[in-house]
C-alpha cells in the first residue's frame, strides 16, 4: 500500500521534483499508518503483497506468453488446413488447494486461443480443445506451478 500511496501521489502531482518526492515520501507513511490503525490492514499484509508482486508479474508474463503460442498456432492450423480439425474435449485432475487457485488455471486456459474451460468441479477440469494437439500437457507446466506457487505463500 505504501508503494501504491505513493506512485498515485506522485502521478496526481504531475511533476516528479525532490521536494514533491519527499512530501510523498512522508504522506504515504501517514495514509499508511492510517489504514493500520483505521481499517485492519498491517505490515505483514504489506509485506505479503510485495512478496507476491513478483509472483504475480511472473504468472501475467507467462499468461501472455502462453496466449500468443496458443495464438500462433490456432492461426497456423486454421490458415494452413494441412490437416483436418479435430475439436477433443479432455478431462483432468489438478492437485490445486484453492478456489482462486482452481479459478486462475480456468480463465488461463479460458484465455488462451483454442481451448475453452467447460466445466470445474472440484479439482476436476472439462477443456474443450480446437484440435488433439492443444490438449497435452493442458493441466502441467510453468503457469499451474506460479498459481502452486500463489497457494503456498
Amino acid at each position: 500500500m505504501y508503494l501504491i500511496y505513493f506512485l498515485l501521489w506522485i502521478i496526481f502531482n504531475g511533476n516528479f521534483t525532490l521536494e514533491i518526492c519527499l512530501l510523498g515520501l512522508v504522506i504515504a507513511a501517514v495514509l499508511l499508518a492510517f489504514s493500520c490503525k483505521f481499517m485492519n490492514y498491517s505490515l505483514a499484509k504489506e509485506w505479503k503483497l510485495y512478496r507476491n508482486l513478483f509472483l504475480f508479474l511472473r504468472y501475467c508474463w507467462l499468461l501472455v506468453r502462453e496466449i500468443i503460442k496458443a495464438n500462433m498456432s490456432a492461426m497456423h492450423m486454421i490458415l494452413t488446413q494441412e490437416e483436418e480439425i479435430e475439436p477433443v474435449l479432455v478431462s483432468f485432475h489438478s492437485d490445486l488447494k484453492t478456489q482462486m487457485g482452481k479459478a486462475l488455471l480456468a480463465n488461463a486456459i479460458t484465455l488462451t486461443p483454442g481451448t475453452i474451460t467447460v466445466t470445474l468441479e472440484d479439482a476436476e477440469y472439462t477443456v474443450h480443445c480446437l484440435d488433439e494437439s492443444m490438449a497435452e500437457g493442458i493441466g502441467e507446466g510453468e503457469l499451474t506451478e506460479c498459481i502452486r506457487q500463489f497457494e503456498n505463500s
